[in-house]
């Protein structure tokens, strides 16, 4: 097969799914409507509630929910083989990603900016809100840990790629001040950091940056580890407009510039995809393709994390309501072009069949190093950009992705620390709320691993529990839908899709850790599971209530409007 065929014929649909279906959930489903006064517009407070131009709000949604995930996890996937991948990641991306990340923006958006644990509550009772709290936390927690570990690891393994990382940072609070204070045109602003960032990896791939063995008595990657959670931090309680959205907006346009050049070298070079369609000769241990698949790769075809984003922090700068279509549904289009790029780097970009499988060996193998290998080979090949050059580029790409990715989560976190005080009956200010969220991450990173690696631990349960909280959140988008006299088809198939494939995976990965006599992993996943479960049959009983209740439609045309202001149902 040639990977020619596999990039036109997945950006082709990706690129349909955006024009022809994004289209009708906006007109048809969600009603998508100019004259709804956003939460953005009525709680604007310059920190968190900020009205923002949609290319800039779109950077910050794309890059904070990409990370490393949608290279992960298809590159660990196709060791099944493209073809199962590449249709999970294709089909996923149009039917159910943009479905989900769509709905959720809209959702919280008309329920003034709540997240998608405070919608639970509203829509499925304080029970069912206190067990999806419970998910969302978990996963945050395995993102924030997990993210850590990898880019601390991309930091020592890519000396070359230090520079543009921590640079980048840099770029981002100038060009914050550039749109904000200074009022500079938005496509001026793009062209100065894009050319600041790449030339960063210019400096960068020149003056590698070599950490020694241990720094103030702690390892290279620990050391790395201990300052991105601080940087994390401190960002999480930064107005969104200082860094986090320049950020964001940089790193996403730098995404795509990474991938055109990509696919740019796939184009020219037309590479030979050398992995099997199917692998029948899997590694000894590798599980069944069906669930793990679905769980494997979340992220590129439908993440939980995504309505986290979305409903944390994208829903509070959202200017317009049909912009939510472009940030949302556009932004798992993004995504699962990440994913397909993966896919792409981790089955041609070898040599030789012998080769690929020297890499997949086992299940697990491959990763974000098996995308920078396979990816700089291809760029090299098609481009002529050297081997060192094109890797400090990719690896530049995974590590600001999966630093945005923490910036967004830890604040995410902070969210949901606050939320689950205020239950209880107190309030924590978001300084203090972020030194708990700190403090229980990097617990769990040094905690459970003295060498930093326990951000790993509960990793093999991410890919399950995030599947899992994807399907939750789109069943109270169903409930809302129901609620409005809305079609609600489009949402009950992959709801229902995903609630089957990763409660079976939890039961397979229950059997699996007790075999192993993983205790801690046994038991958060027994927790999970009975969380899911008790959350499926609440939401179950009110979809059915709501199915037979008239419309309330007086609530579709007064939800986050300002007074005075309505907008037609």
């Amino acid at each position: 097969m040639n990977s020619v065929v596999l990039a036109v014929v997945g950006v082709a649909m990706m690129v349909l799914g955006y024009v022809l279906y994004s289209r009708f959930l906006a007109r048809r489903v969600y009603k998508l409507q100019d004259s709804f006064v956003t939460p953005a517009h009525e709680l604007d407070d310059g920190v968190d509630y900020v009205p923002t131009n949609k290319y800039v709000l779109w950077g910050h949604h794309f890059t904070s929910v990409a990370g490393a995930a949608p290279i992960v996890g298809p590159a660990i996937a196709v060791i099944w083989g493209w073809v199962p991948a590449f249709l999970w990641v294709t089909i996923g991306t149009v039917f159910f990603a943009g479905v989900h990340d769509l709905g959720a923006l809209w959702a919280s958006s008309r329920h003034k900016g709540k997240s998608i644990g405070s919608l639970s509550g509203q829509y499925i009772g304080h029970r069912g809100r206190n067990l999806f709290l419970v998910v969302i936390f978990l996963v945050l927690l395995m993102v924030n840990a997990a993210f850590a570990v990898v880019i601390s690891g991309l930091l020592v393994n890519t000396p070359t790629a230090v520079i543009p990382t921590w640079g980048a940072i840099v770029v981002a609070l100038l060009i914050g001040q550039a749109i904000y204070r200074l009022k500079w045109s938005l496509p001026l602003v793009s062209v100065i950091g894009v050319a600041a960032l790449y030339a960063l990896i210019l400096v960068g791939d020149r003056f590698p940056v070599v950490l020694p063995e241990t720094v103030l008595g702690l390892s290279a990657n620990a050391f790395w580890i201990v300052v991105l959670f601080l940087y994390a931090g401190v960002a999480s309680v930064l107005p969104v407009w200082l860094l986090l959205q320049p950020r964001d907006y940089i790193n996403g346009l730098q995404l795509f510039i990474a991938l055109g050049i990509l696919y740019g070298a796939v184009l020219i070079s037309a590479p030979t995809v050398v992995a099997p369609a199917f692998n029948d000769s899997l590694p000894e241990g590798t599980p069944s393709i069906v669930p793990l698949l679905f769980v494997t790769i979340a992220c590129g075809a439908i993440s939980g994390f995504h309505g986290i984003v979305a409903s944390g922090t994208s829903s509070k700068q959202l200017d317009k309501e049909p912009d939510a279509r472009f940030v949302g549904y556009f932004g798992a289009v993004g995504e699962g072009l990440l994913a397909l790029g993966a896919i792409i780097a981790t089955t041609a970009g070898f040599r030789t069949i012998a080769d690929w499988e020297a890499v997949y060996s086992a299940f697990g193998q491959g990763g974000v190093s098996a995308f920078i290998e396979g990816g700089a080979a291809i760029v090299n090949q098609g481009l002529g950009i050297p081997d060192g050059l094109s890797a400090t580029i990719l690896a530049t790409m995974a590590i600001l992705f999966a630093a945005t990715t923490m910036d967004t989560g830890i604040r995410l976190q902070r969210f949901v620390v606050q939320e689950a005080a205020h239950i209880i009956g107190f309030s924590l200010n978001k300084a203090l709320a972020t030194v708990i969220v700190l403090a229980v991450a990097m617990g769990l990173t040094f905690g459970a691993g003295g060498d930093g690696s326990g951000g790993m631990l509960i990793w093999p349960l991410f890919g399950t529990t995030n599947q899992l909280l994807a399907g939750l959140t789109l069943s109270i988008i169903a409930v809302i839908l129901l609620r409005k006299g809305r079609p609600v088809l489009p949402v009950l198939v992959p709801l229902v899709f995903l609630l089957v494939m990763s409660v079976y995976a939890l039961i397979v990965q229950m059997g699996e850790f007790w075999a192993a006599e993983n205790w801690l992993l046994l038991v958060l996943d027994v927790i999970i599971l009975i969380a899911a479960v008790w959350v499926i049959f609440e939401s179950a009983i009110v979809m059915s209530r709501a199915k037979k209740s008239p419309p309330d439609l007086d609530e579709d045309v007064m939800e986050g409007a300002a007074p005075g202001k309505r907008s037609s149902p």
